[in-house]
């Protein structure tokens, strides 16, 4: 997006954006590896067993039918949150770089990278892989590339 903007101010702008993109990678990167969650999956169940889902909404309406049984907040905090994980993603791609303006770039780069993570909690034992979280990581890019295209049209409008 920068690339056909220009305005006072860009460099720095540009460097604060690549910044907000790096640390957005390292807390995700502890969120999704490192976080004592993660470390309480793999060391409070049997490491010969580890769990996983391959059918899509399956997790998703376990959650939503188990509304009236745990605490409503459980259930938007991991749906949401699989959700707003990736959106910064999904905005910051086509924002940074030019090659994913192009929605099928951003979106396969989403892809790539939810079921990326999915296979190394997977593997690495720090939670398992679920098709219904690459399902809502996309939701969640896709929704960040939403907001992409948004903020872009509204700074054309003004900027101009």
């Amino acid at each position: 997006m920068f690339s056909y903007i220009e305005f006072k101010g860009k460099k720095l702008v540009v460097a604060i954006s690549h910044f907000l993109f790096l640390l957005y990678i390292a807390i995700a990167a502890v969120l999704l590896f490192f976080s004592s969650y993660r470390q309480e999956v793999r060391f409070g169940r049997n490491e010969a067993f580890t769990e996983y889902n391959l059918v899509p909404f399956q997790t998703i309406m376990n959650y939503i039918n188990a509304t009236g049984y745990i605490n409503t907040s459980i259930v938007i905090t991991n749906l949401a949150g699989n959700i707003l994980a990736f959106m910064p993603l999904g905005f910051f791609l086509p924002l940074l770089f030019k090659r994913y303006l192009k929605f099928r770039n951003t979106i396969f780069v989403v892809i790539a990278s939810t079921f990326s993570v999915e296979c190394l909690q997977y593997y690495f034992r720090v939670g398992s892989f679920d098709v219904d979280d690459l399902i809502l990581n996309t939701v969640g890019g896709i929704l960040g590339f939403g907001v992409f295209k948004l903020v872009s049209l509204v700074l054309k409008l003004f900027i101009r």
